[in-house]
């Protein structure tokens, strides 16, 4: 049976890099040590260590067990600390958030938000954001706002064109479809407008050849970005290479904000967003 002083020998010696040290450390033998190394490797089935003259290397199997030696050491000292010595640990802030947004706004938001409460971010359209808020597995929600009030700071943001920085229209002030349509294009599966994008140019004549249908934001914009498409979408995915161009009759505008689920919303949270809305771009 695999114990504890199998993991705590193991790590004094990968720590202090051979038996003897180890074996000091310890205040053991070096036999007993080499002893519980070899039952540890039959307990494993596997080779741990590779031994030469000059230092002690980790195999394949030794590097996987280290990962889960230090966790297990890790937690046998929480449990051993006293309860009065432990501090206080704050559950952490569930907030779904929509997948449509920028990349650089969750990162500047989990920034924003270190020090102040542990952050899950957990991704999705609109109507799963909302059913899993009011199922109780969020606390809070960043998405659309269809009208209604929100806790907080709103962002209003259009939709465009998303054309690469080197496209032939990308220093125009507005385009229309007819302009694109020989272009080929990516449709962002995550769009919350995907059926009113496609009914537009529908309308207008428009049947573009598309590369590529995916959910997957950033694979969509880096064939964007490398000048193998173009796209649709709210004007804050542009920078990076990519541009926001004006699309002649396409006059669609969305209202993001914080939806809280009946509670008041954490304090730090609604700070943070206000100050990311303040710097939206």
């Amino acid at each position: 049976m695999l114990k504890r002083n199998h993991l705590r020998q193991f790590l004094a010696i990968v720590e202090t890099g051979g038996i003897s040290a180890a074996a000091r450390r310890l205040n053991l033998s070096q036999p007993t040590l080499s002893a519980g190394l070899a039952e540890l490797e039959r307990l494993v089935g596997a080779p741990l260590l590779m031994r030469d003259r000059k230092q002690i290397r980790l195999t394949a199997a030794g590097t996987r067990l280290l990962a889960h030696a230090r966790t297990i050491e890790r937690e046998f000292r929480l449990a051993e600390t006293p309860a009065q010595d432990l501090a206080p640990v704050a559950a952490p802030l569930r907030l779904g958030v929509l997948a449509s947004l920028p990349g650089r706004a969750l990162v500047q938001l989990a920034r924003d938000m270190q020090g102040t409460r542990p952050l899950v971010l957990l991704e999705g359209s609109d109507a799963d954001l909302r059913r899993r808020l009011g199922e109780g597995q969020l606390d809070a929600i960043l998405t659309l706002l269809h009208g209604a009030p929100a806790e907080g700071a709103v962002v209003e943001e259009s939709y465009a064109m998303l054309l690469p920085q080197g496209h032939a229209l990308a220093a125009r002030t507005m385009v229309s479809a007819l302009d694109l349509a020989a272009d080929v294009m990516v449709a962002r599966r995550s769009c919350e407008i995907l059926g009113e994008t496609s009914r537009f140019f529908t309308a207008q004549g428009v049947r573009p050849h598309f590369l590529l249908r995916s959910a997957n934001e950033e694979r969509c914009m880096d064939l964007v970005r490398q000048g193998l498409a173009v796209t649709t979408g709210p004007v804050s995915l542009a920078g990076d290479g990519v541009v926001a161009v004006p699309l002649a009759g396409y006059d669609f505008r969305r209202r993001l904000g914080l939806v809280g689920g009946g509670q008041a919303l954490d304090p730090a949270l609604v700070a943070s967003w206000g100050r990311l809305a303040a710097s939206w771009a």
